[in-house]
């Protein structure tokens, strides 16, 4: 960040007065510029004890698959924001669970939070950001084209859970 989105001055990164860690900080109008961890939610959309994985049109990951997930926007529900990108990114309606795993990625910055959802109707597609959607189970799963390593994660628990009927949730810092 060089200027202030407030009044246009040159910002300064400094520890402002009352904190503990460096900010963009405006000179002229005091206003301090806070940068957060972005949050990212997301879906394990099941059918039939299948997972609908897309795999990424976009980077980083391009030609990777993922679950269904992306930055949550202001104003929206944490679940809403995950059947949101279900809904963009596979073009699929679900109905969204519990809450299965939280993530931190301090490294990146990020906070990822993954809920259980059912599709309401085997209905999926490719969206804008997806060159592709398909429904997996365990042993179709292409593990070796997964785009992150929290996915990866995700998955993992998600089908040995399934296996043993009983599904717990999962907090990592990764």
């Amino acid at each position: 960040m060089n200027y202030c989105s407030q009044c246009g001055s040159r910002v300064e990164w400094r520890i402002p007065q009352g904190d503990t860690l460096p900010r963009h900080v405006c000179p002229s109008c005091g206003t301090i510029h806070y940068q957060n961890p972005k949050i990212v939610v997301g879906c394990i959309p099941e059918f039939e004890g299948r997972v609908l994985l897309c795999r990424r049109g976009i980077e980083p990951g391009y030609g990777k698959w993922t679950l269904p997930a992306g930055f949550m926007e202001n104003s929206e529900s944490a679940d809403a924001g995950a059947a949101r990108e279900t809904l963009e990114e596979a073009l699929a309606r679900v109905e969204v669970g519990p809450l299965y795993a939280f993530y931190n990625l301090p490294s990146l910055s990020q906070v990822y939070l993954l809920f259980r959802g059912r599709l309401v109707e085997e209905r999926y597609g490719a969206g804008d950001e997806t060159l592709e959607a398909a429904l997996f189970a365990e042993k179709e799963i292409p593990w070796d084209e997964i785009a992150f390593t929290v996915v990866r994660e995700t998955l993992m628990h998600y089908f040995e859970e399934q296996r043993s009927g009983a599904f717990r949730f999962h907090f990592a810092t990764i």
